[in-house]
This record gives C-alpha cells, sequence and structure tokens, in this order.
C-alpha cells in the first residue's frame, strides 16, 4: 500500500516522468522505499486511473515523448489522509539473524566471511548517508520541510550505525567460538 504513497509524496515534491521518479527513487527514496522501473510504471497507471495524478499536457505534441505527472487534489488528499493514519510497527525480518540462529545448530561455516561483507556494505551506506547529511543539511538549514527530511535521513544513519556496530561485536564473538 505504501508504494503509492511514495510516488504520491515524489510527486508533490516535483511533477516527473515515470523515468525521472525511478532516478529519483534510486537517489533519495529508495533508501528506505525501494521499487523497479516496472512498479513505478504500474503505480503511476493506477494512481493516474483512480484520479489522484494526471499526465500533464505536453510542450509539443510528439511521438513517443515521455509523459510528465502531477497530483491532483485527489492524490493531495489522499496522502494527507494516510499519512495522518496510524500504522503499527512491522515486526524485524532479518535473513541473516535467522542465519545465525540456524547456525547454532547445523554450525558456522563460511557465515563470519558473509558478516564482514555485510558490515564493509553497511560501512559503504553509513559513509553514503555521511556525505548526503554533510552535502544536503549544512548548520541552518531547518525549515520544517528540511527538517523531517533530515529526520528520514537520521534513521537511515542511525539504522547503519547500529548495524556496524552489532556486526563488528558479532564478528568479535566469532572469534571465540569453537571451529565448526
Amino acid at each position: 500500500m505504501s508504494l503509492p504513497h511514495a510516488i504520491l509524496t515524489a510527486l508533490l515534491e516535483k511533477p516527473s516522468s515515470g523515468l525521472e521518479l525511478t532516478r529519483r527513487f534510486d537517489r533519495s527514496i529508495g533508501y528506505f522505499w525501494s521499487a523497479t522501473h516496472q512498479q513505478i510504471y504500474r503505480e503511476l497507471g493506477r494512481l493516474e486511473a483512480e484520479g489522484y495524478i494526471r499526465t500533464l499536457p505536453a510542450e509539443q505534441p510528439a511521438r513517443g515523448q515521455k509523459k510528465s505527472y502531477e497530483v491532483l487534489p485527489a492524490g493531495r488528499a489522499e496522502l494527507a489522509r494516510w499519512t495522518a493514519t496510524a500504522q503499527e510497527p512491522k515486526p524485524l525480518r532479518d535473513v541473516m539473524l535467522l542465519r545465525l540462529r540456524a547456525a547454532a545448530v547445523v554450525g558456522t561455516a563460511g557465515l563470519e566471511a558473509d558478516l564482514r561483507r555485510h558490515l564493509e556494505l553497511h560501512q559503504r551506506q553509513l559513509a553514503e548517508y555521511e556525505e548526503i547529511q554533510r552535502r544536503d543539511f549544512p548548520p541552518g538549514k531547518d525549515t520544517p520541510e528540511d527538517r523531517l527530511r533530515h529526520l528520514v535521513l537520521r534513521a537511515g544513519i542511525d539504522l547503519e550505525t547500529f548495524w556496524t556496530r552489532w556486526l563488528t561485536h558479532a564478528i568479535g564473538e566469532f572469534g571465540e567460538l569453537p571451529e565448526s
């Protein structure tokens, strides 16, 4: 249910074509709500059919020209309704945690190397988020919109910080386990 709301959010920030939305998902929203190119295009069609968005009129009629979309008042109302609706937190589902639990009964072969790989991936993601913070949120940039966007980024930074600390600890534990 949240992909249409992610698209409405992105289009309210800036009317865009499907391709531009895909690129923006890759650079921002996709950090916390990912979608494929096909999913975005399929959802654009649904949102348009429901009267939440419309195709912007083309400046010059041309065959094969990319369509740009904007949010209609009904789309803004739907996004406001959804934003105000209480939702339960999702339970944590992480394959690495499940694999560690399984390793307790079948052995740890290959797992330490993957923990190290995950640590490297989380360290890179953390560095990327910290760079975005330096670039996009300098001191004094504190409009209400900026503060809310920065909160989302801070969640990413805090999650990656958690994972890098936890993985470092887990790798240390592996050094104290008997060979299996």
